[in-house]
């Protein structure tokens, strides 16, 4: 153990929370064998690290130290069961000798299964589709309820409604992988969610830091381990070379002090040309199967990554590819992205008109990237001062800390 004061004791559980929530859930929920009852648990050890590090030290293996508190509340729980002797022979007998270090062995060789199984019993066909994403980045990406209404553009009270309706729905459902014949049905849903929890990391929608990487990392190895449960699946493909791809801006996208670096000014010699390999491969792989929506989004970021600038990327291309994404699911966000491309290409004044015709739809009503977008395109247009209030509406909305020192400096005219 480590003293420390207690605002940093705070922070450090809150960051280890982050890291470590989506690993205590999975294995808690295939030792009680229910998702809600499993995020309870990981809840109530989060709650004794709160009561616990301030007075005695942060443990030398935080993560360890959470996980193993609340595998031992789980056991405590099916102690009490009436049915304990029947989910004894289901845990092993590892779990009745704790002592023996055997059981967490196991835990640490199955936690990537967990993980897999848990996402597949959250996307159960049961739930509707909002609810299976919303609660699996509840319990994946251990994000707040906040956070969850932010990335669907929906009220907090609508999507805590919609949480707890999911796991309600969920009690008694077995935490199991889906047998063959129901897996291709689940699939949509769960590289949904998985592209979600990566999104979340890669832009976080709240908090102090612009991005999470380790959230970016858990979402990019579970596309890696969907890619060998299901190789046959294009899009499977598709999206695991779209976040591979996405993934290896990351060390560039973060300035000192975890300032945000956008695109334009990215250094390219920090991207990680790993990433870019295996997502360019992997891209190939899902051409090869058929591709779909996800592989469409990785042909865009693959025209980033082969170019040398970010003035010699394919503009053009991009926004073709844009409107490609918009006809397969139309969407006012996809327009957005488009009027940037049409932009880059030389063509503000098109990206303006775009995102004009979109700006009273009202999912974008709060959606900070509209204004951002919107002033970046007046700024090239030379419409100052419009530009610094679209940046100081932007600046408003959002709910990330660092994105609203970038949008505030914009709208300073910095």
């Amino acid at each position: 153990m480590t003293a420390a004061d207690p605002a940093v004791v705070h922070r450090t559980v809150e960051a280890v929370w982050r890291i470590e929530a989506a690993r205590i859930v999975a294995v808690v929920a295939r030792l009680t064998g229910d998702v809600g009852l499993a995020e309870e648990i990981a809840q109530d050890a989060l709650v004794v690290a709160l009561e616990q590090w301030p007075r005695d030290g942060v443990p030398d293996d935080p993560g360890p130290w959470l996980l193993a508190t609340a595998r031992h509340r789980a056991i405590d729980q099916i102690r009490r069961r009436q049915n304990y002797a029947a989910k004894l022979q289901l845990v092993g007998r590892a779990t009745a000798e704790t002592d023996d270090g055997g059981f967490d062995e196991v835990l640490d060789t199955r936690i990537g299964d967990d993980l897999l199984r848990l996402i597949f019993t959250v996307c159960h066909p049961d739930l509707p589709a909002e609810s299976r994403v919303a609660l699996t980045l509840r319990l994946l990406g251990g994000l707040t309820t906040a956070e969850i209404a932010r990335a669907f553009l929906v009220p907090e009270p609508t999507m805590a409604a919609r949480i707890t309706r999911a796991k309600k729905a969920l009690a008694g459902v077995e935490f199991a992988l889906p047998p063959a014949e129901e897996l291709a049905p689940r699939v949509a849903s769960v590289l949904a969610t998985v592209y979600l929890i990566f999104n979340e990391g890669y832009a976080a929608t709240g908090g102090p830091a612009w991005a999470r990487p380790e959230v970016a990392d858990e979402a990019v190895r579970l596309g890696r381990l969907l890619q060998g449960l299901l190789p046959r699946e294009a899009e499977v493909h598709g999206l695991a070379a779209l976040m591979e791809l996405q993934a290896s801006r990351l060390p560039a996208r973060l300035g000192p002090a975890g300032r945000p670096v956008l695109l334009p000014d990215q250094d390219r010699r920090r991207w990680d040309r790993l990433l870019i390999r295996r997502g360019l491969a992997a891209l190939t792989r899902a051409g090869e199967l058929g591709g779909g929506y996800y592989t469409i989004q990785a042909e865009i970021a693959a025209c980033h990554a082969r170019a040398r600038s970010h003035e010699e990327t394919d503009w053009e291309r991009v926004a073709a590819l844009y409107e490609v994404l918009f006809h397969l699911r139309p969407s006012p966000v996809l327009r957005v992205n488009q009027a940037v491309a049409y932009a880059m290409a030389g063509d503000p004044a098109r990206g303006l008109a775009l995102v004009d015709a979109v700006a009273g739809e009202r999912s974008l009503r709060d959606y900070p990237q509209l204004p951002a977008v919107r002033g970046d395109l007046l700024a090239r247009l030379g419409r100052a001062d419009e530009a610094r209030a679209a940046f100081a509406r932007a600046a408003e909305l959002t709910r990330n800390d660092a994105e609203r020192t970038l949008f505030q400096a914009r709208a300073a005219g910095g």
